[in-house]
């Protein structure tokens, strides 16, 4: 069997990890395994891949990103390169492994529903594909935004300032929940439960007054500037398919203007940005993306076409990629309420 397998979307620690582990049990047992460069684009006209050896997938599980490398690509301009990436699969692979978020799991639903012996891996750093309690590279990005509060929290301390600190997350909060209650913040600000600039200023201005001398705001990238006071720019830089970078609205910022004209205390941000996505794999993510890159492998085995390997209650089942898809993953309320308990 000659079986491709490709990263997409943007790359976050962990890819290797689910790389190595497809990639040795399928060479195991005689199987030929090709690597496509450059996710979806290297599948569009002349196919850009390499053939992989064991040699090849030899120490790289505690390397971050990906081996294969990764590049957005619009494949709805020109409309016909869903049809060129299903032509070169056909005529290419028995099977092919695709391992990525949302956007990567939209391209492949279409794959399999035109008859492409497709298999999914999740993999988003947002958090945000349902029915899976695991996606490659959240655990890690949360480690960092813990790892960075850790720092803030004594600087903040030692000059009584506030620090407002601006995690990933396009349309929901998962890192900046999760991290936030890991690293002990005093504000979560996510787009799933909005807060006014007013809010989060009486917010700061009531831990003084209990006598705190320095208070620790995180914010998502994704939190509308329309929703603290402020207006989302009408030029915002976009990404090769199309979709706004939040970076470039800098509300981490903006709420670190915000508090200081209302409070008068000596405000000060951070963006983590890419930080969030390089570095090492977490323990956790290397464990997880070793199951699910194993139990993707088993799925192509069984032919089992359009499916994905997901986590529940500590395990690994199976789940249909346009399952994992049909809705966005967002906070909860009882979740997000318990961080509250601890502002």
């Amino acid at each position: 069997m000659r079986i491709g397998v490709l990263t997409a979307g943007g790359d976050a620690p962990g890819l290797n990890a689910a790389l190595r582990a497809l990639g040795r049990r399928a060479l195991a047992d005689g199987h030929e395994l090709v690597g496509v460069h450059d996710g979806w684009a290297g599948l569009v006209g002349e196919v850009n891949e390499i053939e992989l050896t064991r040699i090849d997938l030899a120490g790289i599980l505690a390397r971050g990103g990906t081996m294969l490398g990764s590049v957005r690509v619009n494949l709805d301009e020109p409309s016909d390169l869903h049809e060129s990436v299903l032509s070169n699969i056909n005529s290419h692979y028995d099977a092919v492994v695709a391992i990525g978020g949302d956007g990567t799991m939209h391209v492949a639903s279409w794959l399999a529903a035109h008859g492409a012996p497709i298999v999914g891996v999740p993999k988003t750093l947002d958090n945000d594909l349902c029915d899976t309690e695991y996606c490659i590279g959240f655990d890690s990005a949360v480690s960092t935004v813990a790892e960075a509060l850790d720092r803030l929290h004594t600087t903040a301390a030692s000059h009584h300032r506030v620090m407002v600190l601006e995690t990933m997350g396009r349309s929901t909060g998962w890192v900046a929940t999760m991290g936030g209650l890991a690293g002990g913040a005093d504000l979560i600000v996510i787009p799933e439960f909005a807060l006014s600039m007013q809010e989060i200023a009486q917010h700061v201005l009531n831990r003084h007054e209990r006598g705190s001398t320095f208070s620790i705001v995180v914010v998502a990238e994704g939190v509308p500037l329309e929703s603290l006071g402020g207006h989302d720019p009408r030029d915002a830089t976009t990404d090769g398919v199309g979709r706004v970078q939040y970076s470039s609205h800098s509300v981490g910022h903006f709420v670190a203007r915000g508090v200081h004209r209302l409070t008068g205390f000596e405000t000060r941000s951070t963006v983590l940005g890419h930080l969030q996505r390089g570095g090492s794999p977490s323990a956790y993510d290397r464990i997880w993306a070793t199951r699910v890159g194993s139990a993707a492998y088993d799925a192509v085995l069984d032919g089992d076409w359009g499916a994905i390997p997901i986590v529940r209650s500590a395990r690994v089942e199976r789940a249909r990629i346009d399952q994992v898809i049909a809705r966005v993953n967002t906070v909860p309320r009882e979740l997000y309420e318990l961080c509250t308990h601890f502002f």
